[in-house]
């Protein structure tokens, strides 16, 4: 990390933040979206005159403030307005519906509810009132406004909860997580030293702004003083013209971003896909070793994951310095001040990026153990250079007669054979066996059909131990993912296949 990152980094709040970037490159850009440009100087301005609008409409330093936004600068400005303000944010990914939207309000008591009106084709205005939320008002293109001179002083207390952030809630309600401002700086922290960026290059958000990487991404932009180019949606090909025109430098999100470009450099052998690009970088998923090596091999670019969650929004990162075996087999080392431990193969975690807890005390006494580590619930162990290797979830453990099996295991060997194209195996009920292994994969377009007797003829080859082989294969035509960074949903392949 630079001198400058480094003493930026430094700052109590987001606001604080903000104002030293803006003093330091007032005129530099920000936020890049199809014509428009919102510089370091503009953000500051305008998120004033929005949080006077704000302030207005009755948002004092402690409301609570929901807000289901898309990826946009107006969604940014809404934020970091906010954040001036002293206000408390409650970000609620935007493909959310009434079930886990009116948990959200419900849970955080939420007076204001920010959300764009009708958006690809669903009216979230309409759902809010139905679910009778206070304080509706959309701000998708328009934003409240008013003069900065009514404003209070902004907040100074970056300790202080600010943040509820929500887990995605599968089988029962999620879970709302309490940062604060140093939290989420901590977390940007820790990221921007990891990937070692400079001024003149340009990111990309290709991921909902109201994940929890949308913060920790920002605070890189500010700590570093480069642009980002947002998409509203993303899809390949049609993102593509965005990221050549804009000469992104940095892209990436997750595991199923990186198969994605590398799916569109395939189709285009022989040319970069996208010309300026030397980065591809996330987390928030496993990485199969051999997707970092196809990565590096056919788009002729580096390739560093990272280890975060909403809990935590970075807890380690490969680097590009890391060596290949490194990035390839690892999620990178933690920052100073993030401490790992590993308790009976569980990664446990203290740092200043860790969340506070949760909204609900008896879900916070839980996660946390009596030295104030919080439980993660990812296995792991740490290398003798500190990386970080993640062997599986504690509930993606297999138990077959008695044995216990990690799937991230055998996931790892079936992302090398070259009809499978991904992979996701899990544990399904068993009289006889407690559970048996069942693989189910996607393949490649023009891939011979595979078999469960020539998967496991493979895995043989590959080494893996008889008693771990999959006893059930499922071939279907794509995985079920989330809207967020594309984590493949395996309770939905388990109600499916459970039968």
């Amino acid at each position: 990390m630079t001198d400058t990152a480094h003493a930026l980094a430094a700052s109590h709040t987001l606001w604080e933040l903000v104002g030293r970037r803006a003093e330091l490159t007032p005129d530099r850009p920000v936020l890049l979206q199809g014509d428009r440009r919102l510089t370091f100087g503009e953000l500051r301005g305008r998120a004033e005159r929005v949080a006077a609008g704000l302030y207005g409409m009755g948002v004092r330093p402690g409301t609570v403030v929901a807000w289901q936004l898309p990826t946009r600068i107006e969604t940014a400005l809404l934020s970091f307005a906010l954040a001036r303000l002293g206000a408390v944010q409650s970000p609620v990914i935007p493909f959310y519906r009434h079930r886990e939207v009116g948990f959200a309000l419900r849970a955080s008591r939420a007076e204001f509810f920010a959300v764009p009106g009708v958006w690809r084709g669903f009216d979230h205005t309409e759902m809010a009132r139905a679910l009778g939320a206070k304080g509706v008002f959309e701000a998708y293109d328009d934003l409240p406004d008013g003069d900065p001179s009514v404003l209070p002083a902004p907040p100074a207390d970056g300790t202080a909860v600010r943040w509820v952030y929500w887990t995605s809630g599968t089988t029962s309600d999620p879970k709302g997580v309490l940062h604060t401002d140093r939290s989420l700086i901590a977390g940007g922290s820790c990221l921007a030293h990891a990937l070692r960026l400079s001024a003149d290059d340009v990111g990309s958000m290709a991921f909902p702004y109201a994940h929890i990487a949308g913060p920790d991404y920002t605070v890189m932009l500010l700590l570093y003083g480069f642009p980002a180019v947002l998409f509203e949606h993303f899809a390949l090909p049609a993102a593509l013209d965005e990221y050549r025109r804009h000469g992104v430098t940095v892209a990436g999100g997750s595991t199923a971003f990186y198969s994605m470009f590398l799916a569109e450099q395939r189709r285009r052998p022989g040319a970069k896909v996208i010309p300026t690009l030397r980065l591809l970088a996330g987390g928030g998923a496993p990485k199969p070793p051999e997707l970092y090596h196809r990565v590096v091999r056919e788009m002729g670019v580096q390739l560093t994951h990272g280890y975060g969650m909403t809990e935590v929004p970075m807890i380690t990162m490969g680097s590009p310095d890391d060596t290949a075996e490194n990035l390839a087999t690892t999620e990178g080392r933690p920052p100073e001040g993030m401490r790992i431990r590993i308790v009976d193969g569980e990664v446990r975690l203290r740092g200043e990026a860790v969340c506070q807890g949760y909204l609900d005390p008896a879900q916070t006494a839980q996660a946390f153990d009596e030295e104030g580590f919080l439980r993660t619930g990812d296995l792991g162990r740490l290398t003798d250079s500190g990386h970080l290797v993640l062997t599986g979830r504690l509930k993606d453990v297999i138990i077959r007669k008695g044995e216990n099996i990690s799937a991230r295991e055998i996931e790892d060997l079936l992302h090398r054979h070259p009809a499978v194209g991904d992979a996701a195996v899990i544990g399904l009920p068993d009289a006889e066996r407690g559970e048996r292994v069942c693989a189910v994969v996607e393949q490649p377009p023009g891939a011979p059909a595979l078999t469960l007797p020539a998967v496991t003829e493979y895995l043989r080859g590959e080494g893996l131990s008889v008693h771990k082989l999959p006893e059930q294969l499922e071939v279907v035509d794509a995985l079920p993912r989330n809207e967020t960074l594309r984590k493949v949903l395996k309770y939905r392949l388990r109600e499916r296949f459970s039968a």
